[in-house]
Formats: C-alpha cells, structure tokens, sequence
C-alpha cells in the first residue's frame, strides 16, 4: 500500500480554496512554527495557536514567548494562547509513561492538542486547522494526518501536512538562525526530555 503524500494534498488543498480561509495553527514552538508559517503565509489568513499542555511550565513560558517574538518581527500570523495545565496532558497519557518515543503516548498527546485545536477552529468560525508537529523528523506525519482528518467536520476542514517534505526542517534550521530562535533539544513532555 502506497503512503499518501499529505504535502501534496495540502497543495492541492491550498489551491483549490479560494482566496479569504482561515486556517488555526497548532504550533508546537517558534523553530517548527517557522519555517511552516513561511509556506502558508499569504495563502490564508493564519492564527497561531499555542495549546501545549505537555510541556512543563518553565519551557512552556519560553517556547510561548519566543512564539510570540518570532509572530512580531515577521507578522505571519495573530496568536491565541489556551490555558496551561499539564494536567490534561497527564490525563490524557496515564498509563502509557514508559511507551517508547514515538508510540501510543505520543498519538494520545497528538489527538489532544489536535481535538482542542478542531474545536476552538470550528466554535470561531475557522475553515482549516493543522499542526506544525509534522515539521519533526521524529514525527510520523501518517499518524498526525490520521488524528486530524478524523477530528474534522462539515464546518471546518483538516489541512492536511508534512512540512518537512520540500526541505521545510532545514529551512526552519535557517529561520531559527536568522531569528535567533531558542531551540529545544526534547519535544516537551517530561518523558522526552533527554536523562529524565
């Protein structure tokens, strides 16, 4: 079976919604946000949302405000912030702490920034929504895809994604450079920090 090519989906998309969408944002931090604002940029009217229950408060405060700096000096996109609690995140993966990287704690974190994401773009009258996460190499864009097309509804659609196809990582590589971007070496959670 054939993988589908969500990057090329997406350009499809793009090109056949018409001038004036807006798209909502999951953005999982100012490096990965990057490179994929760039690629949208001009083709809807963008905002960004940081919903990332999964990082602790300190690291979460830093990725929001560098977010926020990176949206300021390049006006890409507006910016709605949710409410922390790392609670939701706990949860949501209770039971599956000691899944590998990549596994099923990884898809039920997905599916709930995915499912608050679809909700808050369907209740403000968005027409898209997606998520930067698929920008990561270490982030399987078949799962991401999967969660999100599953969550969408008549009212608002998923954009589907692979922001790392078309050398969008190492463009974000280049923007976090030229930004002077704060780059995280764990995806967020306490389970994927390095030594935890």
């Amino acid at each position: 079976m054939n993988a589908r090519n969500f990057d090329k989906l997406m350009c499809e998309q793009i090109e056949n919604a018409g001038s004036g969408k807006r798209l909502l944002l999951h953005c999982c931090c100012a490096p990965c946000s990057s490179a994929c604002l760039e690629r949208l940029y001009g083709k809807f009217e963008i905002c960004a949302l940081f919903y990332n229950p999964n990082i602790e408060d300190a690291e979460y405060l830093k990725r929001k405000a560098e977010l926020i700096r990176f949206l300021n000096e390049t006006g890409y996109a507006t910016v709605l912030d949710c409410d922390h609690d790392v609670c939701e995140f706990y949860g949501a993966v209770k039971g599956l702490e000691r899944e590998k990287e990549g596994g099923a704690r990884c898809r039920e974190c997905f599916t709930l920034r995915l499912k608050k994401t679809a909700k808050i773009a369907e209740a403000q009258g968005f027409d898209y929504f997606s998520t930067t996460l698929t920008l990561s190499p270490l982030k399987n864009a078949e799962v991401i895809n999967e969660i999100g097309e599953s969550l969408q509804t008549e009212k608002v659609k998923w954009l589907y994604c692979d922001f790392k196809k078309r050398g969008g990582y190492l463009r974000s590589l280049e923007l976090s450079k030229e930004h002077n971007l704060y780059r995280q070496n764990f995806c967020g959670c306490v389970f994927s920090k390095p030594n935890a």
